[in-house]
């Protein structure tokens, strides 16, 4: 029987449990045994195996299945998205920037309400306040490109903008802290542009100006 005696206990049985369906003890698509079986053979509480099952189900390696049981949904997990991304280099963030962002922009062109252009609008307006920090200032950048990615009406996109950019929002502020922008005004007429272009549903344009945002962003640190 597996030891479990390192805290926090939940986290521990999550690691078996996934040790166990990566050593192939239950195939994709297999039932688990229920709590009450789990429990003794992981040395824990029924509450701790719940709390383990409940983790594994949010990295989409088990399903709970209301009435039915847990299933195995999937036989491995990628590495934790954190992880990944505290490892990864300002170059790389951007690059996963653009693929969200250059799209995002071209969809909000077609889709946006004019509620939405208020809220681009008025983010833009907040991005350039005097006497902001540079965490102000990022911050700010980072609230006008979500109302973009919002305008876009894609749920998958503002999710992955969600997950991802308020993570690197540390590596943002290192980077400017490191190398500031070096002509401010150039930098709000870049962001002007995008928002020119939504406003006018001019989708090429809008997504166009937005790589040429984020490339010319990256190119100072490649």
């Amino acid at each position: 029987m597996p030891d479990l005696k390192r805290v926090p206990l939940a986290d521990q049985a999550a690691d078996v449990l996934l040790a166990r369906i990566r050593a192939g003890e239950w195939a994709l698509g297999a039932k688990l045994p229920g709590e009450t079986t789990l429990a003794p053979q992981l040395g824990v509480g029924r509450s701790t195996v719940r709390e383990a099952i409940r983790q594994l189900a949010g990295r989409g390696v088990l399903d709970s299945r209301h009435g039915s049981g847990v299933y195995v949904t999937a036989v491995d997990v990628p590495e934790d998205w954190e992880q990944v991304l505290r490892r990864a280099d300002i170059v790389t963030v951007l690059e996963a920037r653009t693929a969200i962002e250059v799209e995002a922009a071209a969809l909000a062109a077609v889709r946006r309400t004019p509620s939405d252009l208020r809220s681009i609008k008025r983010a833009l307006a907040e991005r350039t306040a005097p006497g902001q920090s540079v965490e102000e200032h990022v911050d700010a950048d980072m609230v006008l490109h979500r109302a973009i990615v919002v305008a876009a009406h894609n749920d998958v996109l503002t999710e992955m903008f969600d997950g991802f950019v308020p993570r690197v929002r540390r590596a943002m502020v290192d980077m400017l802290r490191l190398r500031p922008v070096a002509d401010e005004g150039r930098d709000h007429d870049a962001h002007a542009d995008v928002v020119a272009a939504i406003g006018e549903r001019r989708a090429e344009i809008a997504a166009a100006a937005t790589r040429a945002h984020l490339d010319a962003l990256k190119a100072g640190f490649a």
